[in-house]
């Protein structure tokens, strides 16, 4: 019988180069909303409403 060896080498480490890569969007992403997206926390906007007129006659029930 004859002895073999098994070699098992890293495939380059390529998963965790992407890995990086998209935590480090993540990051930004969210540094935007946080920074960019809230300026106090809150906006107002004003909006015209006209005002609504109903008449209403009740009828005796």
């Amino acid at each position: 019988m004859a002895d073999r060896e098994t070699i098992v080498t890293g495939g380059g480490g390529s998963g965790g180069i992407i890995a990086g890569i998209l935590l480090v969007a993540f990051v930004v992403i969210v540094a935007y909303f946080v920074f960019f997206n809230g300026n106090g926390g809150s906006r107002t906007v004003d909006v015209d409403v006209p005002a609504v007129k109903v008449d209403v006659v009740p009828d005796g029930q």
